[in-house]
């Protein structure tokens, strides 16, 4: 089995046992607490991911960096994920976790690029337009890309929305290059 494949089936496993307890946004904010975690620590990662390590050294260590910041639950079910060996996917369990989480509240992630810093009023406005365009809650991830010059270009899934200034001022050039001039016409 491919490794997305297996994080699929783990992060399945974990949001099938929140969902008994209720505790879904819970075991979310742990995966991505600790996927945080084992991004700054690149040792942490090495540590867990090196086969020389035993299992129980490496739960021991994952207790005592989560302890009480996370259900008890989530921390079996990371035993079990070290018991398996699979640790070296916990990153990708996180994010296919979170994919499921947002599948089934009806939220889609969405990037969102404009030529200068949004307020917070356009911020909101941006989120809520495009949730109401789109029909579900949209979770808005704003960045400044000056070379769009102006407008905003969205990009969800495998969909891009280009409403920048620079492809419109592209697309005229292009028309006006296509268009056939009448002759003595010259600028």
């Amino acid at each position: 089995m491919r490794e997305p494949t297996i994080a699929r089936s783990y992060a399945e496993a974990l949001f099938e046992l929140g969902e008994r307890q209720d505790q879904q946004e819970a075991f979310a904010r742990a995966s991505e607490e600790l996927a945080t975690l084992l991004e700054r620590e690149p040792r942490l990662r090495a540590f867990l991911e090196t086969p020389k390590v035993e299992a129980a050294a490496k739960k021991r260590v994952l207790r005592d960096a989560l302890g009480e910041r996370v259900p008890a639950l989530f921390l079996n079910f990371l035993q079990v994920v070290i018991d398996k060996r699979r640790q070296r996917l916990l990153r990708e369990i996180a994010r296919e976790y979170r994919s499921l989480l947002d599948e089934r509240l009806g939220r889609l992630h969405v990037q969102v690029l404009l030529a200068r810093e949004p307020d917070e009023r356009t911020e909101r406005e941006i989120a809520e337009e495009l949730s109401q365009a789109l029909g579900r809650k949209v979770i808005a991830h704003l960045r400044v890309e000056p070379a769009i010059l102006g407008g905003i270009v969205v990009r969800y899934r495998d969909r891009v929305l280009d409403g920048s200034l620079r492809r419109k001022l592209l697309s005229l050039r292009r028309r006006m290059v296509e268009a056939e001039l009448p002759r003595g016409v010259h600028s």
